[in-house]
């Protein structure tokens, strides 16, 4: 893939295709509503499930699209090392945040595309306090974030079933869920 090669060592274009598709992504949350504090405050209070609704749809074109992608040979996938002390700090971390401002990291960015100045203020300068914060404490944190490791594994090779197999049973529970969420009016 000479063309993915060429991207690969472009750092100008990988610098103007970030921006594009940020730029992208914010337009779509904001056209999906997940922008909106009082949409996210209904999803934090199980009142209102747009946000979920959008999430699912986009893991679901986005799970179909990558590994498409992935079978093509355009892309490669590297399932991530992790562990539960990783992930508990940095969920409380995320849930301390989002609960104080309700806002998670890429909605605050959308909503300071739209003009919202508590996710200005609150939210970005508080996204760069917070990561200097976590940067002067992660030699002390160090011990706890790499306690009790998880095994490198894919979501198919956990199940030990094919990947297609895998990612039908998947987008038809995902599909189904969504389809009880909208039955129910939620």
């Amino acid at each position: 893939m000479p063309l993915l090669t060429n991207l690969h060592k472009n750092s100008r274009a990988q610098i103007i295709l970030g921006l594009l598709f940020g730029i992208a992504f914010g337009f779509l949350l904001q056209k999906g509503g997940v922008t909106d504090f009082n949409i996210i405050e209904g999803q934090l209070l199980l009142t209102n499930f747009t946000v979920l609704k959008v999430m699912l749809s986009a893991v679901m074109v986005g799970m179909i699209g990558f590994h498409l992608l992935k079978h093509f040979g355009y892309v490669e996938s590297h399932a991530a090392e992790g562990t539960i002390g990783s992930n508990v700090i940095g969920g409380l971390i995320f849930g301390v945040g989002f609960a104080l401002l309700g806002y998670c990291p890429g909605t605050v960015a959308g909503a300071v595309g739209t003009g919202a100045l508590d996710a200005l203020f609150g939210g970005m300068v508080g996204l760069l306090i917070g990561a200097g914060i976590f940067a002067e404490l992660y030699p002390s944190l160090k011990t706890i974030l790499m306690k009790w490791p998880l095994p490198v594994v894919t979501v198919p090779e956990f199940l030990k079933l094919n990947l297609w197999v895998t990612i039908v049973i998947m987008e038809v529970a995902m599909l189904a869920f969504l389809l009880v969420l909208e039955h129910f009016g939620l």
